[in-house]
């Protein structure tokens, strides 16, 4: 084969078992392998690089490989001897290359080790990858950069700049909206912590590689004995969290949904199995627009709610989050609240903390022609929703779920008075919230309610604005009103 295979992979990824497994792979079956390792920490200082990069281009050049393959050939045909003389001369070229470079780790996985190199050096890079189509085996391109290069505002802040929003081009600053608008979900998680933190010397706030973006940036700074960034690392996350619950701590994971999947198999065996207080806080539940399909959280109430022992919930609103945390932290078992990307709905906060009881949902508006029951994000436009159709004659009963699992045996009690139910939420139908209700009433021997769900279909949502999105699928207001004219549809 003439093709040349190259594997590209950022820094931070290395915390993440998964990349030494391709490693310890690679390296075992000796194949031709080209890995870039993209370090944009500028952990390496410039007269190492700036050594290692001469280094790796003499190492790789065409008459040198050329050379160390006669030569090699040479040894090898020396009788008796040339074996031990061969190893002993390859273990002399190892330990120059890796006394001068942070190469041992990946020679360690007989990985040829290149670099460091600048990796915004165009003419290097092409002449450092023109030599290596000549090296047998895997190898390893030890890349510098710099995250943002040629923007300084992002060069200054890299963090910041991972995921922003409009912001002024020139300075960097993210631009003033007219009025000062409602915080977001993350802004109230991470400021609840700090305010709980303070109230309660047993609370543990863990991150995988985003303390900003979790929101956890200020509960680290205050109380820096009570935080751990495991780095991009889910699965020790979990874990790692297990272990402080044995000790009697109250650990939070601050995740985003997508990544929690990377731990499932964590959140069975550590932490439900065991039945131990871990609460995953679970940020940009549902839709994420511009992040793309990788980022959506389409999938976490569906896996959540099938293990045992665990608690799911979805708050309606900030506030609602707030109380959330404060009964989970007073729960005895795993919890899991799920929360959107964006801004609250600007409702006032409460001063003090309440215990939602579990599992019990919250009737907002009674109706006599349909029951609407709505998880988190859904609660907003089906009360819009509500409101609008009752100009056209139809009552609905609206109900904000708030608990997937356990669920509210009262739903239907709410159903069976209209005999009509819309399932709305911000996850796949499949094994969501819709399916839980109607588990529900098929375990109570309900057969006189008609249930339609809507939900995020069974197919990776596209890039896209949030409201773009939701327009599409029908999770606006005027989808929700066509879904449930739909249920006084004959046929």
């Amino acid at each position: 084969e003439k093709d040349h295979v190259i594997a590209v992979i950022g820094d931070g990824s290395t915390t993440g078992g998964i990349a030494f497994e391709g490693l310890n792979q690679a390296g075992h079956t000796g194949k031709n392998l080209i890995v870039v390792l993209n370090d944009n920490a500028m952990s390496i200082g410039p007269n190492v690089g700036a050594f290692s990069s001469f280094l790796s281009r003499k190492m790789t050049g065409r008459r040198f490989v050329y050379f160390r393959k006669e030569f090699e050939n040479f040894l090898k045909s020396i009788p008796g001897v040339g074996e031990n003389i061969l190893s002993l001369v390859r273990k002399s070229e190892d330990t120059f290359i890796t006394f001068f470079t942070p190469g041992m780790l990946f020679e360690a996985f007989r990985f040829r080790y290149v670099g460091p190199i600048p990796g915004h050096r165009l003419d290097l890079l092409i002449e450092t990858f023109g030599n290596l189509k000549n090296v047998e085996g895997p190898v390893l391109v030890h890349a510098l950069t710099v995250k943002g290069k040629g923007y300084e505002p992002a060069e200054s802040d890299p963090a910041h700049f991972h995921g922003v929003g409009s912001f002024e081009i020139s300075t960097g600053s993210p631009r003033k909206a007219s009025s000062a608008p409602p915080p977001n979900f993350t802004e109230v998680f991470g400021e609840t912590m700090v305010d709980l933190g303070r109230k309660d010397r047993k609370l543990f706030a863990i991150t995988a590689a985003m303390p900003e973006g979790t929101g956890l940036n200020r509960f680290s700074e205050m109380f820096p004995e009570r935080f751990v960034d495991v780095g991009i690392a889910e699965q020790h996350a979990v874990t790692f969290a297990a272990g402080l619950a044995t000790e009697g701590f109250k650990p939070v994971v601050a995740i985003y949904s997508t990544f929690l999947q990377r731990a499932f198999d964590q959140i069975i065996h550590d932490v439900c199995l065991s039945n131990l207080p871990v609460i995953f806080c679970i940020d940009r539940g549902g839709l994420v627009g511009e992040d793309g399909q990788t980022h959506h959280g389409q999938f976490d109430i569906t896996y959540l709610r099938s293990l045992p022992n665990m608690t799911v919930m979805a708050p309606k609103d900030e506030n609602e989050l707030r109380h959330m945390i404060f009964t989970a932290l007073n729960h005895t078992g795993p919890v899991a609240i799920r929360y959107p990307r964006g801004r609250g709905l600007g409702v006032p906060l409460d001063p003090d903390y309440r215990i939602i009881p579990i599992g019990e949902s919250e009737l907002l508006k009674e109706g006599k022609d349909l029951t609407l029951i709505a998880l988190g994000s859904m609660v907003r436009p089906c009360l819009e929703a509500a409101a609008e159709m009752e100009k056209e004659g139809l009552s609905a009963t609206v109900v904000n779920c708030r608990f997937v699992k356990p669920l509210d045996r009262r739903l239907a009690d709410y159903s069976r008075k209209t005999g009509k139910v819309l399932v709305v939420e911000e996850n796949i139908q499949q094994g969501g919230l819709g399916s839980a209700v109607l588990e529900l009433f098929s375990d109570m021997g309900i057969r006189e309610v008609t249930v339609k769900r809507l939900g995020l279909p069974d197919s990776f949502v596209e890039h896209g604005p949030v409201e773009v999105l939701k327009e599409k699928l029908g999770l606006d207001r005027a989808g929700i009103m066509k879904a449930a004219k739909s249920l006084f549809t004959v046929g």
